[in-house]
């Protein structure tokens, strides 16, 4: 009896208790990676799934952002004929002003 627990004594000593965060990830990860060694078919179906969930969701955030480049630069194409439509028509408004309108009377 006494040569067990000097035995397991042993054992606890050659692995002490890690202590900090360190030792808890450490920790974890070594219950995980049992656990997919395990269970890999398990582990394999999540990889799959959730896998196919981030390739999706990755595609619609990439067509996303083409979409927005797209309607960003026909936003600013719009603008810009405008900006032209205005110039020209405040141009033909001074240009169509009677000169009489400009001079002040001789009176």
């Amino acid at each position: 009896m006494a040569t067990q627990q000097e035995g397991e004594e042993g054992q606890q000593i050659t692995s002490p208790p890690a202590i900090g965060w360190r030792g808890m990830i450490e920790e974890q990860y070594r219950k995980i990676k049992e656990n997919a060694e395990t269970y890999p078919y398990v582990w394999g179906s999540y990889i799959v799934v959730y896998g196919g969930f981030a390739l999706w969701t990755a595609y619609r955030w990439r067509k996303l952002r083409k979409t927005e480049d797209r309607v960003r630069v026909l936003q600013e194409r719009l603008r810009k004929i405008v900006e032209t439509e205005e110039s020209a028509s405040s141009a033909a408004s001074v240009a169509k002003s009677p000169p009489s309108a400009d001079k002040p009377p001789n009176s």
